[in-house]
């Protein structure tokens, strides 16, 4: 099969969706497929070319623009689009799969109008929760109400929707969804996460062998929660007063989240390693770690939480959307409220006991195992076949 996919946001720049997207594609190529990726040119400097062609997945840039309240992100240029469009209508496709709602989207509905191809959404963020983050001086209730109607219109413009979660599922119908959806998480590979060394971590870094370590990743980012983190660690640092916090991530709450550290009196306790190679020093990271900590409430399904499972680092999190179906039968974390006393207190259950984080740590390969991307893959594959061959009948059904 010739996959279209088509996204806003892909590797250089480092989130959720960016790794969703490469998982999901590297998975059908490895299936025999073939997939090509439209995306934002991130400009001469920015480290994109170590990503265009990696593991077979072909890459189209289009020139894209700096977004003024979100930096670190691009909007493809609309001249762009109308070059772009008779090439793309040009090739055959058996379905577009379109990753964001912006750019991307508009384009990927055009080309489906022109090909009749069928059209497929992944929806991949809750941005309802989001809006007001990014947006603060506009009101809040008039952000959300106008999130849930574009994503209603969005939505609606398109054959069929990928939800990485039941929980997600419930928003679009509570917004008045109507089109049809199949939940179908990404998944990670499993053997990506097989390895990673805890101790050269800490050497490298000059963290104590002995030195009890908190690690969360993702993105600094209001909606991420982080701050949450830190209240919790205030509080831990009475009874642990070597307790480190290593967070790997960057976003545009960096500069809040490190005056918040000081201003709490961790500089010596929290420690910000920005975005880590995936393949090496990021897993090393992982492994470093004696507990995972996340407490994100807007994510759609929580990659994260599935990474530390396979890399066997006991968890603690909160468990709200997506988070709340990964770590729903799972063995291998404890689940906490969102409340800063609660939080930090199962964290310190850990933290005394070795024994109960070696029974968690055991169980987390066998959690992941649930989400290997090879078996979820096949669902996607299943769905585009399906959405193609109802295509065909409508096109045949016309011409007749």
């Amino acid at each position: 099969m010739d996959i279209l996919m088509l996204s806003d946001v892909y590797f250089p720049r480092v989130n959720g969706v960016s790794t969703s997207i490469r998982t999901f594609a590297q998975a059908l190529i490895r299936m025999g497929h073939r997939v090509t990726l439209v995306a934002p040119d991130y400009g001469p400097g920015s480290g994109q070319q170590a990503h265009d062609g990696e593991g077979g997945l072909e890459v189209l840039r289009l020139p894209a623009r700096v977004i003024f309240f979100d930096p670190e992100d691009r909007l493809i240029r609309a001249p762009a689009l109308r070059r772009v469009l008779p090439q793309l209508a040009g090739r055959h496709w058996d379905a577009i799969h379109i990753h964001t709602p912006f750019r991307a989207h508009q384009l990927g509905v055009r080309l489906a109008r022109r090909t009749g191809r069928p059209t497929v959404e992944t929806y991949h963020t809750y941005f309802e929760e989001y809006v007001a983050h990014y947006l603060p001086w506009l009101p809040g209730p008039l952000l959300r109400a106008f999130a849930r109607a574009v994503s209603r219109r969005l939505c609606h413009g398109v054959d069929h929707l990928i939800v990485p979660s039941a929980q997600m599922t419930e928003v679009l119908r509570r917004y008045g969804v109507r089109t049809p959806s199949t939940v179908l998480p990404t998944g990670i590979e499993l053997d990506e996460f097989a390895g990673g060394d805890g101790g050269r971590f800490r050497a490298r870094h000059g963290i104590a062998p002995d030195r009890p370590v908190l690690v969360t990743v993702g993105r600094l980012a209001v909606e991420k929660n982080l701050a949450f983190l830190l209240q919790a660690m205030a509080r831990l640092v009475g009874e642990f007063p070597d307790l480190l916090l290593v967070v790997a991530g960057e976003g545009p709450d960096a500069a809040r989240l490190r005056k918040l550290t000081a201003e709490l009196g961790l500089r010596d306790q929290v420690r910000f390693f920005g975005n880590l190679d995936r393949r090496t020093e990021l897993l090393d990271c992982y492994r470093a770690g004696d507990v995972f900590v996340f407490a994100s409430p807007t994510e759609t399904q929580g990659l994260v939480l599935i990474e530390a499972m396979a890399l066997g680092v006991p968890i603690v999190s909160t468990a709200v959307m997506g988070t709340a179906m990964v770590l729903r039968d799972a063995r291998s974390a404890r689940v906490s409220s969102e409340d800063v006393d609660a939080f930090a207190g199962h964290v310190a259950a850990l933290l005394r006991s070795p024994a109960e984080r070696a029974a968690l740590a055991a169980a987390g390969p066998r959690d992941a195992k649930a989400w290997s991307n090879g078996a979820l893959m096949q669902r996607a594959v299943a769905l585009y076949r399906e959405l193609g061959a109802r295509s065909e009948g409508s096109i045949a059904a016309v011409s007749t």
